[in-house]
């Protein structure tokens, strides 16, 4: 978000403090109710609230501002400020809500972009260890491809793709997991199904040179040998340089094979399309 709207300057900083002189929470009293101050003495009030990390005040200054001035330009500013003092204070629910509102309401205003990218961090930022449930991934890749799309030119849509290509390592991570968990206790083919997966579906991410690697060892220990040489020669073309390579050489190597494409098995397939450029 612009930093200009998050900062307190000049007559505004002096503006704020006077009324934050009223006592933070103690803004509008029993004497002085909220509806007596203005709209834009409430957007301060706000302010200087989430200045103060007091993110749950200031979401609900910002949100009476637009409840008592539903049709002023502080009331605009003040729900996109709401939704952003909300995701600060994790409050991710009521974060997507306000951004959703923003968006419905002022389809076309600059800060559109930055709702529907707030709406994409309540679900990005809330993606944990790979060992929980994925849905919130998929929430997020989904929402950040929204923000990529229809705001490609904005300040937004370098930071979203940056951390869609975060979210899909993420789900790829969680496929090696589960992969992992089955190789060491001897499920070959069940972990094999899921390095497969990785090699397919997220051959972009970080995660496929050791994908290839741990499908050498499966597909050896299932006897299947031209499936793991044909493992081994994709990962020698594409990631000669790292250690997974040097592991799956010794591995093949030491039962009498080479890291060569063999067979017409589904290994091979690729490694003919991604290598030679055979399609057909």
């Amino acid at each position: 978000m612009r930093v200009r709207k998050l900062g307190l300057s000049g007559l505004a900083l002096a503006g704020a403090l006077a009324l934050a002189g009223c006592g933070g929470k103690g803004f509008a009293t029993r004497e002085q109710p909220l509806e007596t101050f203005s709209a834009q003495e409430i957007y301060r009030q706000a302010e200087i609230q989430l200045n103060a990390k007091d993110y749950s005040e200031a979401a609900h200054n910002f949100g009476e501002v637009e409840r008592l001035y539903p049709y002023s330009e502080w009331a605009k500013r003040a729900l996109i400020m709401q939704a952003f003092a909300y995701h600060r204070d994790r409050d991710y629910e009521s974060s997507r809500a306000a951004a959703q509102r923003y968006i419905d309401f002022y389809p076309a205003d600059e800060d559109a972009a930055y709702a529907q990218y707030l709406m994409a961090l309540s679900y990005y930022d809330q993606i944990d260890d790979v060992g929980r449930d994925q849905g919130l991934t998929f929430q997020a890749l989904q929402s950040l491809r929204t923000v990529i799309e229809r705001y490609p030119d904005s300040e937004y849509a370098r930071s979203a793709i940056l951390k869609f290509d975060l979210a899909f390592d993420h789900l790829a991570a969680k496929e090696m997991e589960i992969g992992r968990y089955y190789l060491k206790r001897g499920h070959y083919m069940a972990a094999a199904n899921r390095f497969r997966v990785v090699v397919e579906d997220f051959q972009t991410t970080t995660q496929t040179p050791e994908a290839l690697h741990r499908l050498v060892e499966c597909y050896l220990a299932l006897g299947l040998t031209d499936e793991a040489q044909s493992a081994g020669a994709i990962l020698g073309h594409n990631f000669r340089s790292t250690a997974w390579y040097e592991d799956s050489f010794a591995l093949l190597t030491g039962q009498g094979l080479e890291p060569k494409a063999r067979g017409d098995g589904w290994l091979a397939s690729l490694y003919r399309q991604t290598v030679k450029g055979e399609w057909l």
